[in-house]
């Protein structure tokens, strides 16, 4: 819709502009600025060019009114056009707001360490990714989704020893000494005694079984992983294992050797990642010969601009904020354009039970699993609850608010506004093939501004993609909820002389409704 009207506004104005919606929706659907842009220009006041503009739009049948408001030009749709874009819509549901864009990106989230279960923190991220996933989807984006497995570093030989200990004192019986770092939690005792019922209990008879255990394990935790992110609505496209990648650090290496980005001290080799904004040089080949952390990461970004995306996302924890220069710089150095990735943060999460704080799992050690929550409250919960702030923005939020089945509770309000709509159907006896043609012409004002709100899903769907801030879909739902609820409270439908006016006007909400519900990976009730 939004581009409709672009496009008749350009055809007139024959210049670049700026689209706003007026706060007052009695002023217009749309209003430009640009008489302000133009009064330097032609020596006149705002005020006088935008009474001058208005009137070149007679011709254009998409609006109703172009009226001139202190300097502001405001356009009004017309009945017609908002009725014909609304009947599209309703015969072409999977296609609301869909398109095709030229563009492709990779985008990378999750990605937690295969040594232990997804916890809340993780929770967050996961969420927020594959929403933007599936909203780039249906956008008509080329995007992909992608899990990098860090399977190659110090915290999986970590587990395998845990699992061995946890062994040895669970299952043989004897004393151990537990060095100082080790994965807690009841999980690992757990999963030592899977280890007995699939490897045997010798398995834990010689310390060389560790590596086969740090193997054995991190597959058993990826597996878990899966299938706790499966419970959400969440699969992945790509799982890319930090391990089989470097083979490839040679090559990586000898890329930043070329290009004059690493020296050696003490023993050392670090890369001149100062030259690019970070705080210090960093380390990527340790004094033993072994490649750091950053070393994996170096490796992951080259394979990944191998792949000639257009665009490259990573969600990270806040936690990792810090790696962002590094990282880039290390992208510039292997001669790729750094200003390809964009990586969003993801703030941690605090969650509260009847206003206490919510106890920690026994089974992971000192961490709130995912898999606990989504038990207490749903998926659709959790997911709708993830996305409600910025993801750079701390969460605090109570489980029991979500248990609720009143306006307190978002997504109990979204589903009932939904619910609601089916059940008008059902009393008036019709289906929406029934109104689907019927014009929407001559209704109230308050049904024309309802209508012109469910009809914004689109553009609210690429403002949160192009932003990166998904929550402005779950505060366009509410408010559309909100304002279905109201109008259905104040105006008779079933047996009224536009009932099926009305019902179309009830279709259309319900359609957005429902669409931006499963594109944030919620499927909306239909009745409750």
């Amino acid at each position: 819709m939004k581009k409709s009207v672009i496009n008749a506004i350009h055809e007139i104005l024959q210049r670049e502009f700026v689209l706003e919606k007026p706060a007052n929706l009695s002023f217009g659907h749309y209003a430009t600025p640009i008489a302000f842009s133009l009064a330097k220009e032609l020596k006149k006041s705002p005020m006088l060019i935008a009474e001058e503009l208005c009137s070149a739009f007679g011709s254009q049948p998409m609006f109703k009114e172009v009226t001139a408001i202190k300097g502001y030009i405001n356009f009004k749709l017309s009945e017609t056009f908002l009725d014909t874009y609304a009947t599209w819509a309703l015969q072409n549901e999977e296609r609301f707001g869909s398109d095709r864009q030229e563009c492709s990106i990779l985008l990378e989230y999750v990605s937690a360490n295969p040594t232990g279960p997804l916890h809340i923190g993780h929770a967050r991220g996961a969420v927020i990714g594959d929403s933007l996933y599936k909203i780039g989807r249906h956008l008509g984006y080329n995007i992909v989704s992608e899990y990098y497995i860090n399977d190659a570093g110090n915290q999986v030989d970590l587990l395998g020893l845990s699992l061995f200990l946890a062994g040895r004192e669970h299952i043989l019986g004897l004393d151990v000494t537990w060095p100082e770092e080790f994965y807690r939690g009841e999980y690992i005792i757990d999963l030592a005694h899977i280890a007995k019922a699939e490897l045997g209990s010798v398995i834990f008879e010689k310390e060389d079984n560790i590596a086969t255990l740090s193997v054995w394990g991190k597959d058993k935790m990826l597996e878990l992983i899966k299938s706790n992110l499966a419970d959400v609505g969440i699969v992945f496209e790509n799982f890319v294992s930090e391990k089989s990648l470097y083979d490839q650090w040679d090559a990586s290496f000898q890329k930043l050797q070329r290009n004059n980005k690493t020296y050696q001290e003490g023993g050392k080799t670090w890369i001149r990642s100062t030259e690019l904004g970070d705080e210090k040089d960093r380390v990527v080949v340790r004094d033993d010969g072994r490649p750091t952390y950053l070393a994996g990461d170096i490796i992951y970004h080259d394979n990944k601009f191998q792949r000639g995306y257009d665009q490259y996302i990573n969600i990270w924890g806040a936690d990792h904020h810090g790696y962002i220069a590094r990282v880039k710089a290390a992208i510039n150095f292997l001669g790729y354009d750094e200003n390809k990735l964009e990586v969003i943060l993801a703030q941690m999460v605090s969650l509260l039970k009847g206003g206490e704080p919510y106890k920690m799992s026994k089974r992971a050690g000192n961490f709130i699993l995912m898999s606990d929550v989504v038990a207490e409250i749903g998926s659709d919960a959790l997911r709708f609850v993830f996305l409600s702030k910025k993801s750079d923005t701390q969460l605090e939020f109570d489980i029991d608010v979500f248990k609720q089945e009143d306006s307190n509770n978002p997504i109990f309000y979204i589903n009932y506004a939904h619910a609601r709509i089916n059940q008008v159907f059902a009393k008036a006896g019709k289906t929406i093939e029934d109104v689907r043609s019927i014009p929407l012409v001559g209704l109230n004002e308050e049904a024309q501004n309802l209508l012109f709100s469910a009809l914004l899903l689109p553009e609210v769907l690429e403002d949160a993609f192009s932003s990166r801030q998904v929550q402005k879909v779950t505060e366009y739902l509410k408010a559309l909820a909100a304002s279905l609820h109201k109008f259905y409270n104040e105006n008779r439908v079933v047996g009224s002389m536009d009932e099926d006016k009305l019902l179309k006007l009830l279709a259309m909400v319900g359609l957005s409704l429902r669409v931006g519900l499963k594109l944030i990976g919620i499927r909306a009730k239909e009745k409750m």
